[in-house]
C-alpha cells in the first residue's frame, strides 16, 4: 500500500504532517497483463476489511488524510459490483474522505456517471500509448470484458475507451489526471502525444514515471530504465501540452512504499482459538467456488509436527435458509481463522466477518495462499504419506 503526500490547500505548504492520499490496493481483477511482468503472478489484493484496519491505525497514530485511491493489483473497473460495495463501505466510515480510482480505463466511460454518484471525484487513468502498435508492444494480452479478446482488436479497443473515458470523466464532474509508465525504446515517442491529447481531452496533468520490468527473449534480462537525462527530455516535451506533475522521489508508483504498509497488518493470522483456514474449492487445488455453492470446505492447519497440511473435509449447510445458513457457517468453522473463496455475497461477508471469520475473495492456486497466510513456507511443505 502505498502514501503520496499532496500539499495541505489550507495551509498551501507540504509541511506539518499535511493530509496524505492513501492507497489501497483492494481490485483483485486484472484488466491487462503487461509484456514486462516476466513470470511474475499478480499480487493479492488487500481484503476490505484489513484496509479498514490500516485506516483506522494510521489515524489512530495521528496521520490527516486527504483522500483514499482505489487501485490494483488489478483495475477496479475489471470488478466494478466489488468497487461499487468498496466504495459504499468506505463512504459509511469515512464520509469527509475524498474518494479516487486508478485505472487502464476499460469500462470507463459507461461508468463514469456511476462512479460520481458513489462519491468518486478523481480519476487516475494509466495512458501508456496512443497508437496500437504500441499497445501491442506493451501488452501481452487485454481484457475488456470476461475473455481475452485478439489483441489487434483488443489494442484499438483500448485506446478507444482510454479517450472516451477522459471525456466521460470530466462531463461527469471528475478530475482526470494521467500517469505515463516510459519503457525504454517502446513508447518513448508516444509522450508528447499523449500530453496533447490528455491535455485536449480535459486532463489536468500527466505523471511519467520510468517503467521497470523485464525484457523478453530467451532470457528474461532486466529492462533498463530510461535515463534521467531521456525523461527530463520527456517532461519538457510533454510540459508544452499539459502540466506535469513530479512523482514522488521519480519512483514508479510500484515502488512508493511507506512504513506504514497495511500489507503487515491487512491478512488475518491464526491464533490459539482459531488455528485453522477454511477453503473452497472443487478440485482440491484451485480456490474456485462461490460461498452461496459451496456445501464443503476444506480445512487447512498446523499438525502436531508443526507442518501445515489439509486437516480434514467439512460439509457446510445446503444452499438456501438465508441468514440462518451463515451463522450455521460461522459454527462449523469456529476455529478457522480466514475463509478463501472466489467469491461471495455481501450479506454472508458482513455476517461471518462479524462472528470474527472474515472472507477473502482471490481466485488462485489452494496451496501458495495458505502457505502465505501461515508466513511463507517457513516451515516447509506437508507431504502425503
Amino acid at each position: 500500500m502505498t502514501l503520496i503526500p499532496l500539499p495541505d490547500k489550507k495551509t498551501g505548504c507540504g509541511c506539518n504532517n499535511p493530509p496524505e492520499w492513501i492507497s489501497l490496493p483492494v481490485a483483485p481483477n486484472p484488466a491487462a497483463r503487461s509484456r514486462f511482468s516476466g513470470d511474475e503472478k499478480l499480487p493479492q489484493a488487500v481484503p476490505l476489511y484489513g484496509a479498514l484496519t490500516w485506516i483506522d491505525d494510521l489515524q489512530a497514530r495521528g496521520t490527516s488524510i486527504a483522500g483514499l485511491d482505489i487501485r490494483g493489483p488489478g483495475d477496479p473497473l475489471a470488478s466494478m459490483p466489488m468497487t461499487l460495495e468498496i466504495l459504499h463501505v468506505l463512504q459509511e466510515k469515512h464520509p469527509k474522505f475524498a474518494f479516487a480510482i486508478t485505472t487502464l480505463g476499460l469500462g470507463l466511460a459507461d461508468n463514469a456517471e456511476l462512479l460520481k454518484e458513489h462519491g468518486v471525484s478523481k480519476v487516475t487513468l494509466l495512458l501508456d500509448a496512443v497508437h496500437p502498435e504500441v499497445i501491442k508492444k506493451l501488452y501481452a494480452w487485454i481484457r475488456p470484458g470476461k475473455r481475452n479478446m485478439q489483441i489487434a482488436t483488443a489494442a484499438a479497443t483500448l485506446i478507444e475507451e482510454q479517450t472516451k473515458g477522459i471525456a466521460a470523466c470530466r462531463t461527469a464532474g471528475m478530475e482526470v489526471v494521467v500517469h505515463t509508465s516510459v519503457y525504454s525504446n517502446v513508447n518513448e515517442g508516444e509522450v508528447a502525444e499523449i500530453a496533447l491529447l490528455a491535455s485536449d481531452l480535459g486532463a489536468e496533468s500527466m505523471t511519467l514515471l520510468p517503467g521497470k520490468g523485464w525484457s523478453e527473449g530467451e532470457e528474461k534480462l532486466p529492462l533498463p530504465l530510461p535515463t534521467s537525462e531521456i525523461m527530463a527530455r520527456l517532461s519538457a516535451s510533454a510540459a508544452k501540452h499539459i502540466k506535469i506533475v513530479e512523482p514522488l522521489h521519480g519512483e514508479s508508483l510500484d515502488d512508493i512504499t511507506s512504513e506504514k504498509s497495511c500489507g503487515t497488518i491487512a491478512l488475518p493470522k491464526a491464533t490459539a482459538a482459531r488455528p485453522n483456514v477454511a477453503v473452497l474449492s472443487s478440485n482440491g487445488m484451485d480456490i474456485d467456488l462461490h460461498l452461496g455453492q459451496a456445501i464443503k470446505a476444506l480445512i487447512y492447519g498446523p499438525r502436531v509436527d508443526g507442518l501445515t497440511c489439509l486437516l480434514e473435509a467439512r460439509d457446510l449447510p445446503e444452499p438456501g435458509g438465508g441468514e440462518g445458513r451463515w451463522q450455521q457457517v460461522a459454527e462449523i468453522l469456529d476455529d478457522c481463522f480466514v475463509l478463501l473463496a472466489e467469491s461471495a455475497g455481501q450479506k454472508p461477508r458482513q455476517i461471518l466477518g462479524t462472528t470474527g471469520l472474515p472472507i477473502i475473495l482471490i481466485d488462485d492456486n489452494v496451496e501458495g495462499t495458505v502457505d502465505v497466510l501461515y508466513g511463507g513456507g517457513k516451515k516447509g511443505k506437508c507431504k502425503k504419506g
